[in-house]
């Protein structure tokens, strides 16, 4: 097995999907810590789950260790996301 990395730059504008199968939005920029990505700036784009929930925020940032799986697009735990309707009721 070998591991297989990436250039941060390969992975901007890559599409989100949480592992409920979610489109979430776009990669803007990754935030960096102490050497290493600490986070993902994801921007809500048109029709991504993030602009119907955030309404007019730009996006969100997810901690990297919520990332599942990146490949053609990144994979992120359902537990990423705000929950607003939970905290409506």
């Amino acid at each position: 097995m070998s591991l297989k990395t990436r250039n941060v730059t390969e992975i901007y504008n890559m599409q989100v999907f949480t592992d409920a199968g979610d489109y979430f939005g776009d990669i803007e920029e990754a935030v960096l810590g102490s050497n290493k990505v600490a986070g993902w700036r994801i921007k809500a784009t048109k029709n991504s789950y993030l602009s119907r929930i955030l309404g007019g925020a730009k996006g969100v940032v997810v901690p990297h260790q919520l990332v599942k799986a990146v490949g053609d697009v990144m994979i992120i735990s359902k537990n990423a996301v705000p929950n607003y309707e939970e905290a409506a009721e």
